[in-house]
């Protein structure tokens, strides 16, 4: 007899009754209807023992990493496809994902060591399908398409064509017959997900599955779905700026939090090499306010903008907004700044932006935020040939961070000639020798200044 439950869509809980909030994620009108068929009761019988082999003894020739030959994507893969892995790929509509791979897949098809290339779309025809290809230059006779929406027939087809790459253009439309529920809910998606992952481990091909996202831009689904892939990645971009970012949220092959920067134009998505370049374009020159970050983004080395606007309020609560970074650090930052500095801003409205639509995370944006608000506040402009990273703690001390001499690295390949930095990462930055290591002859002279204490950081470029 078949049974009625109740599942959230977002987070994969059970209800036995309908509610309009799930009580698990807390997410509204996420909760529907599901009808459970009753299963068959299996038999326990005993296992066979299985061979191990030693971690020593396994061979890795017959398996290299397959590139893309889209230098940025395989940033960040971490060097390309690893066979028998799956890819979990989520971003907004229209932000480009289906154009990328439609172009990994033709690049990855004109080599012929990879074999043929798999593209299942299931939210549109094969003629839609190639005339993007045309668009963006992305035909080649062993790049395979069909429509399709049924597992056991991707299968079926996957198991007869034998390809090295698989893309599942999306999987929330992908449904089995053996499931009685809608596409695209939790049961559809973990169970579909797990079929194509297991079919791509035992046969060894890639499969690349694109997901989509929530309203709040979380990947739609349940959440088991990240963790059964081997790779997450995120699209980001935004509509007002023609580059996109792709971001490693997860990846078992390579660095977590990797990124890689397109443009998006007529002929499809460009890698652009030199990222920084790109966010600090039109940077505006001797304006107050405005500080550059040398930040990381994974492994690579990133020079953005940071821009602070304050503004006397006209609310009873001064408004704490920001764009790029988190907003309750930025209200915590501008708590340190009040206390440790004593600028009386909380009759002030604060505004940070970083410019470009760069999203930075990490703590090393203090320095550069803070700095950005004091001249801000006292309307002096910071020197245009000064970069700046470092966190900040709640008491105003400047605390060291990771990599210095690659974010150093990179300030100097911009022309930056001075960079303030804690104490603690001097040395290290020093004993680097960056000025002597270039190749160019007229690189200037390379300033470093260290700084324990915010008060003291601000003395010294204010």
């Amino acid at each position: 007899m078949a049974k009625s439950l109740f599942v959230c869509q977002s987070c994969g809980a059970e209800h036995r009754k309908w509610m309009g909030q799930c009580t698990d994620c807390g997410d509204w009108n996420a909760v529907t209807e599901q009808v459970i068929e009753a299963a068959a009761i299996r038999s326990v019988g005993k296992g066979q023992a299985l061979e191990a082999s030693s971690i020593t003894s396994i061979n890795l020739e017959n398996s290299p990493r397959r590139s893309t030959y889209i230098e940025e994507l395989d940033r960040v893969l971490g060097g390309g496809l690893v066979p028998g892995s799956a890819v979990l790929i989520g971003g907004d509509p229209g932000i480009g994902k289906s154009t990328l791979l439609l172009q990994a897949a033709a690049k990855l098809a004109a080599d012929k060591k990879n074999g043929t290339v798999l593209y299942i779309t299931g939210e549109e025809s094969i003629q839609q399908v190639h005339l993007r290809g045309e668009r963006i230059d992305a035909l080649h006779d062993d790049l395979l398409l069909i429509s399709a929406c049924e597992l056991e027939s991707i299968l079926a087809t996957i198991a007869k064509l034998k390809p090295s790459t698989v893309i599942i253009d999306s999987i929330q439309t992908t449904v089995s017959s053996r499931l009685s529920s809608a596409p695209g809910t939790v049961s559809q998606v973990r169970d579909c997900s797990a079929a194509l992952i297991q079919h791509a481990k035992a046969h060894g091909h890639v499969v690349i599955l694109v997901g989509h996202v929530t309203k709040q831009g979380a990947l739609a689904g349940p959440r088991v779905l990240e963790h059964m892939v081997d790779a997450v990645i995120y699209f980001e971009g935004d509509r007002g700026h023609a580059h996109r970012i792709l971001r490693a949220v997860k990846n078992r092959f390579g660095p977590a939090g990797e990124i890689g920067v397109f443009e998006m134009c007529d002929r499809g998505l460009i890698g652009i090499r030199d990222a920084s370049r790109l966010f600090l374009a039109e940077r505006a020159k001797d304006t107050p306010g405005s500080v550059v970050l040398a930040c990381m983004e994974g492994t690579r080395p990133l020079m953005v903008e940071v821009q602070a606007l304050i503004a006397p309020t006209v609310y009873a609560t001064p408004k704490r907004s920001a764009v790029g970074v988190d907003a309750n650090r930025v209200g915590m930052l501008t708590a340190v700044l009040e206390r440790r500095i004593g600028l009386p801003l909380s009759q002030h409205d604060v505004y940070i932006n970083i410019a470009g639509g760069a999203r930075i995370a990490e703590p090393a944006a203090d320095l550069a935020i803070l700095l950005a608000m004091v001249s801000a506040f006292q309307d002096k402009p910071v020197p245009e040939d000064i970069a700046v990273f470092g966190e900040v703690g709640l008491t105003g001390e400047v605390r060291p961070v990771g990599q210095p001499e690659a974010r150093a690295k990179e300030a100097v390949n911009l022309g930056f000639s001075r960079i303030l930095l804690p104490a603690e990462n001097h040395e290290r930055v020093q004993k680097a020798n960056i000025i002597a290591n270039m190749r160019s002859d007229n690189a200037k002279p390379l300033v470093l200044t260290a700084v324990r204490h915010l008060s003291e950081a601000a003395q010294k470029i204010l």
